[in-house]
């Protein structure tokens, strides 16, 4: 699985655009549209069924501008489950995961494409 371009408000993996905020579970699956509680909030309910499939890592695309931010204490709790958590604007995350999907973590991914 690839993610091979990105834009406001849209992301081609695999050669599908989607145009709305996703995610990307450890086995290639992918939910969309996803919904947060708070739009530029992300909770620890906003990812539980990501959380659920229990992946090494989670990576999150805070927007083109990096304006979703994630709830105060989401990142311990990750981390207490063992749980590695990075939140950062979509091109670092589109590099990330690019990187890391299909290697020998089990990697999620959440990305907000607008702001």
């Amino acid at each position: 699985m690839r993610i091979e371009k990105f834009g406001f408000g849209s992301i081609t993996i695999d050669g599908k655009t989607y145009q709305s905020d996703l995610i990307i579970y450890p086995d290639g699956t992918i939910k969309e549209p996803w919904w947060r509680k708070s739009s530029h909030i992300l909770s620890k309910e906003d990812i539980e069924s990501l959380i659920n499939k229990k992946p090494n890592m989670i990576i999150v695309g805070t927007g083109i501008n990096g304006l979703m931010r994630p709830e105060k204490g989401l990142a311990e709790y990750l981390t207490s489950q063992s749980i590695e958590f990075i939140a950062v604007p979509n091109e670092k995350a589109v590099e990330m995961f690019n990187r890391y999907f299909g290697s020998n973590k089990k990697i999620g991914a959440c990305f907000h494409l607008t702001c």
